[in-house]
């Protein structure tokens, strides 16, 4: 283990979020910035800068693909990508694969400086006021980023984009972005179901105009476990809690939980699908495991994570245990685990 990885454990050490930290190198960087410059500005006070985090791992495992059409839809003059998909596939996830790929350096030289930053729409809702005059804050926004051509905004659920107006929101945010999007000085990646897009978004002519779509599938089990297996390493770090088994056997769990999370078993009311699903299932085993202050996850929090959750149906975990205790028989018998069937 080097200097770098221990470091990040340090610093991520009990604590519950998954997903990452803006280095330090930026928050200096910020903090020079903010020193220097006290203007108001959209950008920063109503966004998120993607490409300022610190990835413990490549956060799109299997993706290349969806990330190449990504990245040649942003090469084109007048075109944005749309990510399409059900919920839980991973579509933020390719976000930040090509955030990952920013930072290290392996994308066109045209992407080397973009920086990505996440926008909440309702946050730009109303106005901001200035030395008494008062102005639109998407205009600001627009006004701040226009000509801008590295930074790229990130907008999940665009279709709220449409549906603003039309549901009475006031705020035509697609107008109002349409001249930079025709000229190619505003550059867009928006996300939504695939639903929402052929309700919502498929029928808006203006829209498709300036968007290409990019549909995302739900990964297979095999592409699955290879994503649980790559980001197992992100939730130790997140966690501070060790899978100490080799290779091998995190593979055979993680495939017992890819099986056991397959289409059929899932509550739908969930709507999770792979591989989000399978995810929750595998952070739970490591949950288990820091709320008995254990550094380490064993079969024993494996078993109850699997035993007590309710991303499957009920009967799927009373056919499921015994599979459990048959393929981990005799690590279950080495560490004294009562497997109740």
């Amino acid at each position: 283990m080097n200097d770098v990885t221990e470091n990040f454990i340090d610093i991520f050490d009990n604590t519950d979020k998954i997903d990452s930290i803006p280095s330090n190198e930026e928050n200096i960087f910020n903090n020079q910035n903010n020193e220097q410059d006290n203007t108001f500005s959209v950008l920063k006070t109503y966004s998120e800068d993607m490409t300022a985090k610190t990835y413990i791992t490549n956060p799109a495992i299997a993706r290349d693909e969806e990330i190449k059409n990504l990245i040649l839809i942003l090469l084109s003059p007048e075109k944005s990508p749309v990510l399409t998909g059900k919920a839980g596939i991973g579509k933020t996830a390719i976000v930040e694969g090509l955030c990952y790929r920013i930072q290290t350096k392996t994308v066109p030289n045209a992407l080397l400086n973009s920086r990505v930053y996440k926008i909440n729409t309702s946050s730009l809702l109303g106005t901001y006021e200035h030395e008494g005059i008062e102005e639109s804050k998407l205009q600001l926004l627009i006004n701040e980023i226009m000509g801008k051509k590295d930074i790229i905004l990130f907008i999940d659920e665009i279709h709220s984009l449409v549906t603003s107006v039309k549901n009475g929101g006031g705020v035509d945010f697609l107008n109002m972005l349409k001249p930079g999007l025709d000229r190619g000085d505003i550059k867009i990646i928006g996300a939504t179901t695939t639903q929402e897009f052929n309700e919502f978004l498929l029928k808006d002519k203006a829209f498709l105009r300036r968007f290409e779509k990019i549909e995302v599938e739900e990964p297979n089990q095999e592409t699955t476990v290879k994503i649980l297996m790559g980001t197992k390493r992100k939730i130790e770090v997140s966690t501070g809690v060790t899978f100490p088994y080799t290779d091998f056997v995190l593979e055979q769990v993680c495939k017992f939980i890819v099986n056991m999370t397959s289409e059929y078993k899932r509550i739908y009311e969930h709507g999770s699908r792979y591989p989000d699903v399978s995810l929750s299932l595998l952070s739970k085993c490591f949950t288990y495991a820091k709320f008995d202050n254990s550094k380490y996850v064993t079969f024993k929090y494996i078993y109850e994570a699997i035993k007590n959750t309710n991303l499957v149906y009920d009967d799927v975990v009373r056919k499921e245990l015994p599979i459990f205790k048959e393929t981990f028989k005799d690590w279950l018998e080495k560490e004294n685990v009562n497997v109740e069937i």
